[in-house]
């Protein structure tokens, strides 16, 4: 008996030697950082000074971490193709030639990574809180595709503009050097609507954009933002302005207009005519402007109404 004891005692040993213990839990793979929540894409031509106060502006905002900067250059000649070795978290795109702010919009766009878009103008300053308050007004409210803040001078005075939709009319006067007329904005609201509200500094949903398919590639660097407030009106959707969430707008010298530029706002207004109006009407409007520069003598602006020259000087449309 003693005997048969000690051999189960030595076969119980074995066995128990021969179970393996448990594996060790494989390790906690880190969670995945969260994507942004915002991409901020500022269209630069020549801009440096601007640009960098635009970034560091942007780079004091709250929840930093879920905004992503995204520079779209037109091929500057000063140093503004270099800035993302100061700002390394700033992704920057360099174009060749300066082809327009439609189609660095819709390549920023294309690029970005966050579902709300925020185009912002080199020459606008925001506050700390601006971002993240207009987020937050943006997802209060489902019809709401745009926000955008109160641009106020270095002094604090109001310059944001409460403009209609650019008529045929509108944007004849806008090509002779008018401005398009304006509206008061009431400063006692929390929001007030906007039919166009400008690209200075604007919040939109990504799906709406890419629901529109993106800006139309026929627009240069003028008139994708009438666009886009026509589109949203068409939707029966609203852009709404927050007088309480405000940046600094800095202006810019005013240098003499290349008639290149000049002959690009012409034309984009034209193909906004053409497209909302008929072909008709897109076609003599631009027979207009053709005109006009002929009258003037202007023969730079002439050729490139005629030939639907780009900003760069090297495309035709």
């Amino acid at each position: 008996m003693a005997l048969t004891r000690l051999r189960d005692t030595k076969k119980e040993d074995r066995r128990e030697e021969s179970i393996e213990p448990d594996p060790a839990p494989y390790p906690a793979s880190p969670q995945e950082a969260p994507g942004p929540k915002v991409s901020a894409i500022l269209v630069s031509y020549n801009q440096a000074a601007a640009l960098r106060r635009a970034i560091e502006a942007l780079d004091r905002s709250i929840e930093r971490e879920r905004l992503e900067i995204l520079v779209v250059d037109c091929g500057s000649q000063d140093e503004s193709p270099q800035l993302d070795v100061d700002y390394p978290s700033v992704t920057m795109m360099r174009l060749p030639h300066h082809f327009g702010a439609t189609k660095a919009m819709n390549i920023g766009t294309r690029t970005s990574k966050a579902e709300v878009i925020f185009y912002l103008s080199p020459g606008v300053e925001v506050a700390p809180d601006t971002v993240a308050r207009l987020l937050a007004a943006l997802e209060q409210d489902a019809d709401t595709v745009a926000v955008c803040p109160l641009l106020v001078d270095a002094e604090g005075h109001p310059v944001s503009k409460i403009q209609k939709i650019p008529t045929r009319d509108s944007l004849a006067a806008v090509c002779r050097g008018k401005a398009l007329p304006s509206a008061a904005i009431d400063l006692t609201q929390e929001s007030v609507p906007v039919e166009y509200p400008g690209l200075d500094a604007l919040m939109v949903r990504k799906q709406f954009v890419k629901g529109m398919n993106y800006f139309d590639g026929r627009y240069g660097q003028f008139w994708a933002d009438a666009d886009l407030a026509v589109q949203v009106r068409r939707a029966n959707k609203k852009i709404r302005l927050y007088p309480g969430i405000r940046a600094t707008y800095h202006t810019e010298p005013t240098l003499p207009e290349d008639p290149l530029l000049v002959a690009d706002r012409a034309l984009g207004a034209a193909a906004f005519v053409g497209k909302y109006d008929g072909f008709a009407a897109g076609l003599s409007f631009r027979m207009g402007a053709i005109l006009g520069a002929l009258g003037r003598l202007d023969f730079r602006q002439f050729s490139a109404l005629v030939s639907g020259q780009k900003l760069d000087g090297s495309q035709a449309g």
